[in-house]
């Protein structure tokens, strides 16, 4: 074997290990805090439904109630309500819980807010999970009258707004 091919040989092991540590590494415990919501628009009744997904031990954390429990879904309520304001067209909305649902790993929340006929601006403060999970991350997906917008929102940035 020429020296040549030996010292490709070892730098491609080298590389190989390297790599193997990197992947193995990915698979270690990384807590990973973020809540997601849909926003659509839904123009027969001009009204924004939201539907929050959330992680089912994070939420508890957060309101310091088991969700086995009568009462968690008055606290979800609550939280929400504290955490989540909605501003068309630089007017604040009212925020009318629907429902939620555990499933599992995950919370589902259910809100809506009425009488939004148009929207040139939407405006977000989003604060779930943020005061409890310094890495908190949540995405709002927002479906309006065929357009697409996506707004993220973490601590330093909790206020976020899209125009139409």
């Amino acid at each position: 074997m020429s020296a040549n091919l030996f010292f490709k040989m070892k730098k491609i092991l080298s590389i190989s290990g390297i790599l193997t540590f990197l992947m193995l590494m990915s698979f270690t415990n990384v807590d990973f805090f973020s809540s997601m919501t849909k926003v659509d628009y839904i123009d027969g009744s001009k009204t924004l439904k939201f539907t929050t997904k959330m992680n089912t031990n994070h939420i508890s954390d957060a309101i310091k109630i088991n969700p086995n429990t009568a009462g968690f879904e008055a606290e979800v309520k609550k939280y929400v309500n504290n955490n989540f304001d909605v501003y068309v067209n630089g007017v604040p909305k009212t925020i009318t819980f629907t429902g939620s649902q555990v499933s599992g790993e995950t919370v589902w929340v259910y809100f809506e807010t009425g009488s939004v006929s148009d929207i040139s601006t939407l405006r977000i403060k989003n604060t779930i999970l943020l005061s409890t999970f310094p890495k908190q991350i949540n995405l709002v997906n927002i479906a309006y009258k065929g357009s697409q917008k996506t707004m993220n929102f973490q601590r330093g940035k909790e206020v976020n707004e899209v125009s139409f």
